[in-house]
């Protein structure tokens, strides 16, 4: 059971890329959108709508492979009851991610899309700090 926990280097690496993609293009598009009043607002607006397309669309893939992870990650590990502190944070982090984007979409009230725009900002930027943690718990506890 314990080699089902550590998920294969391929899709590993796959779920560290989409992971960085995400991250990155949200942490520059805060950049952008904040800049889109410059200057310079123009292009900045232009390169906030690219980098939301491409978030939104590494969003897909990533609710995919998490997806994937249930069956071949998070099922085992609660299973065998590793690493399940973190490994709860981390979806329940997922969930909370996926509700509030949804919300940004979605959400008719201003109010309700202001503050799912501030819990998706602050734990879209919280998630690489998390998924470290997590991975080098489980590397600990790992037999």
């Amino acid at each position: 059971m314990a080699s089902a926990l550590r998920l294969s280097s391929t899709f590993r690496n796959a779920l560290y890329a989409i992971f960085a993609i995400l991250f990155l293009t949200g942490a520059v598009w805060l950049v952008a959108d904040g800049l889109k009043d410059s200057a310079n607002g123009e292009l900045w607006q232009q390169v906030a709508a690219t980098l939301l397309m491409t978030h939104g669309g590494s969003a897909m893939v990533t609710l995919m492979m998490l997806g994937a992870l249930v069956p071949i990650h998070m099922r085992y590990g609660w299973r065998a009851r590793k690493n399940l502190f973190t490994g709860i944070v981390m979806a329940t982090v997922g969930i909370v991610l996926i509700v509030t984007a949804f919300g940004l979409y979605y959400f008719g009230a201003e109010g309700a899309r202001a503050i799912a725009g501030d819990v998706h900002t602050w734990l879209g930027v919280a998630s690489p700090v998390l998924l470290v943690a997590h991975i080098r718990w489980g590397r600990r506890t790992a037999p």
